[in-house]
Protein backbone atom coordinates (compact mmCIF):
# COMPACT_ATOMS: atom_id res chain seq x y z
CA UNK A 1 0.00 0.00 0.00
CA UNK A 2 1.29 3.53 -0.66
CA UNK A 3 0.56 6.72 1.54
CA UNK A 4 -1.41 9.71 0.26
CA UNK A 5 0.11 13.47 0.62
CA UNK A 6 2.24 12.89 3.94
CA UNK A 7 0.06 14.77 6.64
CA UNK A 8 -2.02 13.42 9.41
CA UNK A 9 -5.56 13.05 8.59
CA UNK A 10 -8.48 12.35 11.25
CA UNK A 11 -10.76 9.73 11.36
CA UNK A 12 -13.32 12.09 10.08
CA UNK A 13 -11.58 13.75 7.37
CA UNK A 14 -10.68 9.87 6.53
CA UNK A 15 -13.94 9.00 5.98
CA UNK A 16 -14.85 12.55 4.21
CA UNK A 17 -11.94 11.66 1.76
CA UNK A 18 -13.04 8.06 1.26
CA UNK A 19 -16.66 8.50 0.82
CA UNK A 20 -15.58 10.70 -2.47
CA UNK A 21 -12.78 8.51 -3.72
CA UNK A 22 -12.78 6.25 -6.84
CA UNK A 23 -10.44 3.85 -4.89
CA UNK A 24 -9.95 2.35 -1.60
CA UNK A 25 -7.93 3.22 1.11
CA UNK A 26 -7.25 2.21 4.81
CA UNK A 27 -6.56 4.45 7.53
CA UNK A 28 -3.92 3.70 10.44
CA UNK A 29 -2.45 6.30 12.78
CA UNK A 30 -3.26 9.12 11.07
CA UNK A 31 -1.85 8.26 7.74
CA UNK A 32 -4.39 7.36 4.61
CA UNK A 33 -2.92 4.27 2.71
CA UNK A 34 -3.86 3.48 -1.16
CA UNK A 35 -5.22 0.05 -1.65
CA UNK A 36 -3.28 -1.70 -4.74
CA UNK A 37 -5.58 -4.10 -7.28
CA UNK A 38 -5.32 -7.96 -6.49
CA UNK A 39 -3.83 -10.70 -8.55
CA UNK A 40 -6.13 -13.34 -10.37
CA UNK A 41 -5.50 -15.68 -8.13
CA UNK A 42 -6.35 -13.71 -4.78
CA UNK A 43 -9.78 -12.71 -6.77
CA UNK A 44 -10.09 -16.68 -7.51
CA UNK A 45 -9.81 -17.33 -3.97
CA UNK A 46 -12.16 -14.53 -2.53
CA UNK A 47 -14.09 -15.94 -4.87
CA UNK A 48 -13.70 -19.33 -4.05
CA UNK A 49 -14.32 -18.28 -0.12
CA UNK A 50 -17.60 -16.39 -1.12
CA UNK A 51 -19.11 -19.30 -2.89
CA UNK A 52 -18.23 -21.51 -0.08
CA UNK A 53 -19.23 -19.63 2.94
CA UNK A 54 -22.44 -18.37 0.79
CA UNK A 55 -23.38 -21.94 0.46
CA UNK A 56 -22.72 -23.32 3.71
CA UNK A 57 -23.74 -20.32 5.76
CA UNK A 58 -27.49 -20.45 3.80
CA UNK A 59 -29.88 -19.91 6.32
CA UNK A 60 -27.89 -19.88 9.59
CA UNK A 61 -28.00 -16.11 10.60
CA UNK A 62 -23.99 -16.20 9.45
CA UNK A 63 -23.53 -13.74 6.52
CA UNK A 64 -20.25 -13.85 4.44
CA UNK A 65 -19.30 -10.65 2.86
CA UNK A 66 -16.26 -9.59 0.75
CA UNK A 67 -13.97 -6.13 0.39
CA UNK A 68 -16.06 -4.07 -0.25
CA UNK A 69 -17.36 -3.41 3.51
CA UNK A 70 -14.85 -0.87 6.06
CA UNK A 71 -14.22 -2.46 9.06
CA UNK A 72 -12.90 -0.15 11.87
CA UNK A 73 -11.16 -1.83 14.76
CA UNK A 74 -11.54 -0.60 18.12
CA UNK A 75 -8.07 0.63 18.27
CA UNK A 76 -8.66 3.30 15.35
CA UNK A 77 -8.04 1.36 12.02
CA UNK A 78 -10.02 1.63 9.32
CA UNK A 79 -9.59 -1.83 6.86
CA UNK A 80 -10.89 -3.40 4.12
CA UNK A 81 -11.04 -7.37 5.23
CA UNK A 82 -10.53 -9.67 2.17
CA UNK A 83 -13.91 -11.71 3.39
CA UNK A 84 -15.25 -11.79 6.86
CA UNK A 85 -18.29 -13.15 8.49
CA UNK A 86 -20.63 -11.21 10.67
CA UNK A 87 -23.50 -13.21 12.82
CA UNK A 88 -25.35 -10.97 15.21
CA UNK A 89 -27.10 -7.76 14.58
CA UNK A 90 -24.45 -5.61 11.99
CA UNK A 91 -23.08 -2.87 14.72
CA UNK A 92 -22.11 0.43 12.35
CA UNK A 93 -20.09 3.28 13.01
CA UNK A 94 -22.40 6.15 11.76
CA UNK A 95 -25.84 6.49 9.91
CA UNK A 96 -23.79 6.09 6.60
CA UNK A 97 -23.55 2.21 7.16
CA UNK A 98 -20.82 1.59 5.54
CA UNK A 99 -18.39 0.73 8.80
CA UNK A 100 -18.61 -2.55 10.59
CA UNK A 101 -17.59 -2.66 13.89
CA UNK A 102 -18.80 -6.36 14.84
CA UNK A 103 -17.14 -9.49 12.47
CA UNK A 104 -16.78 -12.87 13.95
CA UNK A 105 -14.55 -13.79 11.34
CA UNK A 106 -11.73 -12.07 9.32
CA UNK A 107 -10.19 -13.71 6.40
CA UNK A 108 -7.13 -12.09 4.72
CA UNK A 109 -5.57 -13.61 1.18
CA UNK A 110 -1.92 -12.87 1.66
CA UNK A 111 0.07 -11.07 -1.08
CA UNK A 112 3.62 -10.16 -1.38
CA UNK A 113 3.31 -6.37 -0.40
CA UNK A 114 0.98 -6.86 2.45
CA UNK A 115 2.07 -10.54 3.92
CA UNK A 116 4.06 -9.32 6.73
CA UNK A 117 1.65 -6.07 7.79
CA UNK A 118 -1.54 -9.28 7.78
CA UNK A 119 0.92 -11.97 10.19
CA UNK A 120 1.69 -8.84 12.98
CA UNK A 121 0.24 -5.55 13.41
CA UNK A 122 -2.85 -5.64 11.52
CA UNK A 123 -3.64 -9.08 13.56
CA UNK A 124 -2.88 -6.93 16.60
CA UNK A 125 -5.51 -4.36 15.27
CA UNK A 126 -7.98 -7.27 14.74
CA UNK A 127 -7.14 -8.56 17.91
CA UNK A 128 -8.95 -5.05 19.40
CA UNK A 129 -12.33 -5.97 18.21
CA UNK A 130 -14.33 -7.89 20.76
CA UNK A 131 -16.97 -9.61 18.46
CA UNK A 132 -14.05 -11.20 16.63
CA UNK A 133 -13.40 -15.19 17.08
CA UNK A 134 -11.09 -16.44 14.23
CA UNK A 135 -8.42 -14.80 12.19
CA UNK A 136 -7.66 -16.30 9.17
CA UNK A 137 -4.82 -15.41 6.70
CA UNK A 138 -4.65 -17.81 3.17
CA UNK A 139 -2.00 -17.72 1.33
CA UNK A 140 -2.02 -17.75 -2.55
CA UNK A 141 1.57 -19.09 -3.69
CA UNK A 142 0.82 -22.18 -2.50
CA UNK A 143 -1.61 -24.61 -0.05
CA UNK A 144 -1.17 -23.21 2.98
CA UNK A 145 -3.96 -21.39 5.85
CA UNK A 146 -2.98 -20.30 8.69
CA UNK A 147 -6.10 -20.35 11.62
CA UNK A 148 -5.91 -18.33 14.72
CA UNK A 149 -8.87 -18.76 17.30
CA UNK A 150 -9.35 -16.38 20.35
CA UNK A 151 -8.93 -19.24 23.45
CA UNK A 152 -11.79 -18.30 26.19
CA UNK A 153 -9.51 -15.97 28.47
CA UNK A 154 -10.33 -13.85 25.36
CA UNK A 155 -6.60 -12.53 25.70
CA UNK A 156 -4.67 -15.75 23.98
CA UNK A 157 -4.64 -16.72 20.58
CA UNK A 158 -4.43 -20.22 19.54
CA UNK A 159 -2.48 -20.82 16.39
CA UNK A 160 -2.63 -24.28 13.67
CA UNK A 161 -1.48 -24.36 10.58
CA UNK A 162 -2.92 -25.94 7.68
CA UNK A 163 -0.59 -27.25 4.97
CA UNK A 164 -1.87 -29.23 1.41
CA UNK A 165 -4.59 -29.88 -0.14
CA UNK A 166 -5.90 -32.49 1.88
CA UNK A 167 -6.16 -30.35 4.78
CA UNK A 168 -9.78 -29.03 5.86
CA UNK A 169 -10.67 -25.41 7.77
CA UNK A 170 -12.86 -25.83 10.11
CA UNK A 171 -14.69 -22.83 11.48
CA UNK A 172 -16.42 -23.92 14.56
CA UNK A 173 -18.10 -20.52 15.53
CA UNK A 174 -19.78 -21.36 12.51
CA UNK A 175 -20.11 -25.34 12.06
CA UNK A 176 -18.30 -24.74 8.95
CA UNK A 177 -15.85 -26.76 6.68
CA UNK A 178 -13.91 -25.96 4.32
CA UNK A 179 -11.42 -28.07 2.62
CA UNK A 180 -8.60 -26.64 0.49
CA UNK A 181 -8.90 -28.59 -2.69
CA UNK A 182 -12.30 -26.47 -2.33
CA UNK A 183 -10.37 -23.16 -1.13
CA UNK A 184 -8.29 -22.92 -3.84
CA UNK A 185 -10.21 -25.06 -6.64
CA UNK A 186 -8.78 -24.41 -10.33
CA UNK A 187 -5.71 -22.75 -9.00
CA UNK A 188 -2.30 -25.05 -10.14
CA UNK A 189 0.94 -25.62 -7.84
CA UNK A 190 4.04 -26.86 -8.74
CA UNK A 191 4.45 -30.33 -7.29
CA UNK A 192 7.56 -29.70 -5.88
CA UNK A 193 6.42 -26.44 -3.70
CA UNK A 194 7.71 -26.63 -0.15
CA UNK A 195 5.35 -25.35 2.55
CA UNK A 196 6.67 -22.63 4.85
CA UNK A 197 7.27 -23.44 8.45
CA UNK A 198 5.13 -22.36 11.10
CA UNK A 199 6.65 -19.67 11.89
CA UNK A 200 4.58 -15.73 11.79
CA UNK A 201 7.48 -13.01 11.47
CA UNK A 202 7.65 -9.62 13.21
CA UNK A 203 5.73 -7.21 10.43
CA UNK A 204 6.82 -3.69 10.12
CA UNK A 205 3.85 -0.95 10.12
CA UNK A 206 2.14 -0.35 6.76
Amino acid sequence: MSSVPDRRYTPEEYLAFERVSETKHEYYAGQIYAMTGASLLHVRIVGNLMRILGNQLLNSGCVPLCNDLRVKTADGVYTYPDVLVVCDEPLLEDTRKDTLLNPQIVIEVLSPSTENYDRGNKFVHYQSIASLEEYILVAQDRPQVVQYTRQPDRKDWNSIWLNGLSESLSLKPLACNIPLSELYLQIVFPDDLPLLHPHDPLASEP
